[in-house]
């Protein structure tokens, strides 16, 4: 009986990790289907030894590799040079702008012109928008619509871009950003992607450039061209 309730308790704690993989972020999915590999191995290996069919050095040898594996991404900050273990992945090294309201985090290619962001609260937090489809895209616009305008014009944005073509979403009614919205600093100099000690020469020429690929005359965004005549506003005012 005894052997039963265990087998059924690890059982849920295997179900209910599954399920917690299932619902992470796509991008994140991946680390937590390894996790529960992980964690399934180390179970089945402790019952092994424990039952004697299994010497107590290969449990000791897994569960150091588990170990490691869960200690990685501290390893990964203490010494960066192992972060070519975990793979490239990560943001273009291209110079880029970042615009954040309370529910989404927004970033632009300098380059290319293209959008891309991340969910910042909600049902779903630290999803990427490119990771979301037409229905979901959708939910949050009605949650942004619901809970901060400007979050919803911000979303506004990215959905125009990427569904040009194809249309579905009703443009919102833009308003002037800036409008009481405050700015500090950093946020300034992130909307034009420029850092700390930047001069005024690099200020005009970053403001330019956006402007290029974001003015509404020129199919961009309303919104992001009110941020960024803000940003730069605000750090030549």
């Amino acid at each position: 009986m005894p052997r039963l309730i265990l087998l059924l308790a690890i059982g849920l704690v295997i179900y209910l990790l599954y399920r917690r993989a299932q619902s992470a972020p796509p991008h994140k999915r991946r680390g937590e289907y390894v996790k529960l590999v992980l964690g399934v191995a180390l179970v089945a290996v402790i019952v092994l030894t424990l039952a004697g069919k299994m010497h107590w050095i290969g449990a000791a040898i897994t569960g150091l590799l588990v170990a490691m594996r869960q200690l990685l991404p501290t390893l990964v900050r203490l010494f960066p040079a192992l972060a070519s273990l975990r793979g490239s992945g990560g943001p273009s090294q291209g110079q880029s702008s970042t615009v954040a309201t309370d529910i989404l985090r927004m970033h632009l290619d300098h380059d290319s012109g293209k959008l891309s962001g991340e969910v910042l609260k909600g049902h779903y937090r630290e999803w990427r928008l490119d990771d979301m489809n037409h229905d979901q895209l959708q939910e949050l616009l009605d949650y942004c619509q619901r809970e901060d305008a400007e979050s919803a014009q911000l979303l506004d944005s990215y959905l125009q871009q990427r569904f040009a073509d194809q249309g579905g979403f009703q443009r919102q009614q833009q308003q002037t950003a800036g409008n009481g919205t405050s700015m500090s600093r950093k946020e300034a100099l992130d909307i034009l992607g420029l850092g700390e000690n930047a001069t005024e020469e690099e200020i005009v020429a970053a403001h330019r450039k956006l402007m290029q690929k974001l003015h509404p005359d020129r199919g961009g965004s309303d919104y992001l061209a009110a941020r960024i005549n803000q940003a730069k506003d605000y750090l030549l005012g």
